[in-house]
C-alpha cells in the first residue's frame, strides 16, 4: 500500500516510476534512481531517521527540513507532543537545512504561534505543517540563488532541548499527579490511537480548570491496572 505522501502524488497524476518508495533513504537502488533524477533540492516533513550523508551530498541546493518547533528546541521525533506536555504558550515551525547531527542545521526562517491550553496535538501538528509549507514557499528564491545559505543561523546547541518519541506509558493518567500534567498528558497524548473497537471507550467527567466545570471526555482503554484495591 502506498504511503499517504506517495497516494497524494498519485492521485495528482504524478508519474508512478518517479514515486520512490525505500524503507532507508541509504538503499543503493534508490540513491541512483533519486541520483539519476539530478535533483536542485530536496524536502523532508516528520521524517524520522537521520538521512546518510550520500544522499544529503546529491541535491546540488541541499536538502531543507519543515520541523515544528522553534529549533534548537525540541529536536526529534515529537517536538509539538512534548511542548504541550510542558505546557509551553509559544511554539513555531522552522525551516532549516538538514545536516547529520539531528535536526541541528542552520535555521533558514522560522514562523512563531501562540497556543493556548486547550489545543491538541494533531490539531497544532496541522497548524504547524501549514505555515511551514507556506514558509518553504515564501524561501524557496533564496534558496535556490543561494542567498539563503548567507542568511541561515547556526543553531546554539547550548540552548537544544530534546523531544523524544512519546510512548505509551507516557499517555497513562495517573490521578496522584497535578491537575495540570494530568491536563497536558490528555491534549499531548491523544494522537494514540488503541486496536479496541468503539464499545470499549468509556467516558470520565472532569473538572475544567479554569471554568471550574464538569466536561465529559471519551476515552480509549489501553491497559487497565488495578492498584491498592480492597476486595
Amino acid at each position: 500500500m502506498p504511503s499517504p505522501v506517495a497516494q497524494h502524488a498519485l492521485d495528482r497524476g504524478f508519474p508512478s516510476d518517479l514515486i520512490f518508495t525505500p524503507v532507508k533513504a541509504g538503499e543503493e537502488a534508490f540513491l541512483f534512481n533519486f541520483k539519476s533524477l539530478e535533483p536542485e533540492l530536496c524536502v523532508t516533513a516528520a521524517y524520522g531517521n537521520i538521512l546518510p550523508t550520500k544522499f544529503l551530498n546529491i541535491p546540488s541546493k541541499g536538502t531543507v527540513n519543515i520541523h515544528p518547533s522553534l529549533l534548537p528546541l525540541y529536536r526529534g521525533a515529537a517536538p509539538v507532543q512534548r511542548a504541550l506536555q510542558d505546557g509551553v504558550k509559544e511554539t513555531g515551525v522552522s525551516l532549516a537545512y538538514t545536516v547529520r547531527k539531528l535536526d541541528a542545521g542552520p535555521v533558514i526562517a522560522c514562523e512563531r504561534v501562540t497556543i493556548d491550553d486547550q489545543i491538541k496535538a494533531p490539531d497544532l501538528l496541522d497548524l504547524l505543517f501549514d505555515l511551514g509549507s507556506k514558509l518553504l514557499i515564501r524561501e524557496l528564491p533564496s534558496i535556490f540563488d543561494g542567498s539563503a545559505n548567507g542568511i541561515a543561523e547556526e543553531q546554539d546547541d547550548s540552548k537544544a532541548t530534546l523531544a523524544p518519541k512519546i510512548t505509551p506509558e507516557e499517555s497513562w493518567l495517573s490521578f496522584d499527579e497535578d491537575a495540570q500534567v494530568l491536563h497536558n498528558k490528555v491534549f499531548f497524548s491523544i494522537v494514540f490511537q488503541s486496536g479496541l473497537s468503539d464499545h470499549d471507550t468509556v467516558a470520565f467527567r472532569f473538572g475544567h480548570l479554569q471554568d471550574g466545570q464538569e466536561h465529559e471526555l471519551d476515552l480509549r482503554l489501553l491497559t487497565l491496572a488495578m492498584a491498592r484495591a480492597v476486595l
